[in-house]
């Protein structure tokens, strides 16, 4: 049975990620309970490095908060960081992930098996690509509206 998807709604249009539950279904099952109570709609995108990654999923927009919820264990993969790769974004311990994630824009191999990859872009990188740069962007992108949708 395929997965569900994760329909990031930003300013240039729908961005469509699968989740992948088989890599890391704790991490597939916070997103969704995340997406459901609508936490990422209006969360900014405040990391946004050109050739490496776009990151989003803190409340506050600094990079420095995350969910009420209890952080994550981690469930490393061999899942490899290219380009359209979703990952959770974490501290210096293994098991901080909580809501923050990031979207690669390029190849990070060496991010692999040190960090959880929960899903891919299917559609709509174009999207993540026109993202405004920088750490913190001048104008941050905002996911206007985050929804789970069945595959």
């Amino acid at each position: 049975m395929a997965d569900d998807k994760l329909v990031l709604s930003l300013d240039g249009g729908d961005v469509v990620i699968n989740l992948r539950s088989d890599l890391a279904p704790g991490h597939v099952a916070r997103i969704k309970e995340l997406v459901g109570e609508g936490f990422y709609d209006g969360v900014k995108f405040h990391r946004v490095i050109p050739g490496f990654m776009a990151q989003g999923g803190c409340p506050q927009g600094t990079g420095m908060g995350g969910s009420s919820k209890p952080d994550l264990m981690a469930e490393f993969n061999a899942e490899p960081h290219v380009r359209g790769v979703c990952s959770m974004a974490r501290t210096s311990a293994p098991n901080s992930a909580n809501s923050q994630f990031f979207i690669c824009f390029e190849d990070a191999r060496f991010l692999d098996k040190q960090y959880t990859v929960w899903g891919v872009v299917e559609s709509g990188m174009e999207h993540v690509d026109a993202l405004p740069k920088g750490e913190p962007p001048r104008e941050p992108g905002v996911i206007h509206k985050a929804a789970i949708v069945a595959a």
